[in-house]
């Protein structure tokens, strides 16, 4: 499925530098018609909490490993919540997690998102199995590495920015 673009509208305050507000939105020019390949996410609302070891979904079609082949067809890992905590301890990322990132994957390294996934989704299905848009991958110090998982934009955290930019 293709469509244009018809406006993207950056977080005034995105920076490179320890990747702050890493978030964008994107407005297409035309409604989106879905097929039965292609559904809708949901917006948590901005209290959601999500707690350690919560099962949660990212897609992509990054690379396979570290400067490795693309895929062929649409990529998807099954990942655990990680505490921001254990994600900034010194054997893992060193306190560069902030309260509006989240981690995801496994500190052994079993799976996770990898290069070109910045962008894609990382999912949660509540107990009514309705999906909601959690995360953004963001960022990572390689592809599944033990003790580096990966770090997301907090959807929640951003709630009002969202809802400032689209009334959504």
């Amino acid at each position: 499925m293709t469509r244009k673009v018809q406006n993207i509208i950056y977080h005034e305050n995105y920076s490179t530098a320890g990747v702050h507000d890493d978030i964008a939105l994107v407005q297409l020019t035309e409604e989106v018609s879905f097929t039965k390949y292609v559904r809708r996410i949901c917006l948590p609302e901005a209290k959601m909490k999500l707690s350690e070891n919560d099962s949660v979904v990212v897609t992509g079609w990054g690379t396979l490993s570290m400067n490795g082949p693309v895929p062929k067809i649409l990529q998807q890992a099954f990942v655990k919540i990680i505490d921001n905590k254990v994600c900034n301890a010194p054997c893992a990322l060193s306190g560069w997690v902030t309260e509006n990132m989240l981690c995801a994957g496994f500190m052994s390294g079993e799976a996770d998102a990898c290069q070109n996934d910045s962008g894609g989704p990382l999912a949660y299905a509540d107990t009514r199995n309705t999906w909601h848009l959690v995360g953004i991958v963001s960022w990572g110090d390689g592809c599944a590495k033990k003790n580096k998982p990966g770090v997301y934009t907090r959807v929640t955290a951003y709630r009002d920015w969202i809802t400032s930019k689209t009334g959504l």
